[in-house]
């Protein structure tokens, strides 16, 4: 059954603050292979104008796609998970997130369509300090595949 239209432009709360941690930065460029010291070194960090490390661009999914987990449990959508992939992200940044950051994320539904068959579902991630001043926007494209596929 597609989803329903009417939750386009529907938004759920803000999550609860998420603070970036120096090692978790460090984990996570780590885990995606790149070495570049502004990841990991302070100094290196403060030598390209930041006041400590920042996270590498990707980082970010991971706070936003926690906070998409409000959209795809909301009862009401009646999104099938087990029949989700997913079909694409993409980030626009205002600043780098940074260790120390405690960030926000207010999730909206941007786009539901359904084509041949299956559901796509596009939702908007508003990422936001603990003063209120825009960090990223991503957008994460879900893509609930028919019944009846493998």
């Amino acid at each position: 059954m597609a989803l329903d239209q009417s939750f386009v432009g529907r938004s759920y709360p803000p999550t609860a603050p998420y603070e970036v941690g120096r090692e978790k930065i460090r984990e996570f460029a780590e885990a995606i292979g790149d070495a570049n010291p502004v990841y990991t070194d302070p100094e290196a960090a403060k030598e390209f104008g930041h006041s400590d490390v920042i996270a590498p661009p990707t980082f970010v999914f991971s706070i936003t796609f926690r906070a998409a987990g409000q959209v795809v449990e909301d009862p009401q959508l009646g999104l099938d998970y087990s029949r989700v992939v997913h079909g694409d992200q993409k980030f626009a940044y205002t600043r780098p997130v940074r260790a120390g950051d405690r960030l926000t994320v207010t999730s909206t539904i941007e786009g539901i369509k359904s084509l041949a068959g299956n559901d796509i579902l596009d939702i908007r991630g508003e990422v936001h300090d603990e003063a209120g001043e825009h960090v990223v926007t991503a957008w994460t494209k879900l893509v609930a595949r028919a019944a009846g596929e493998a």
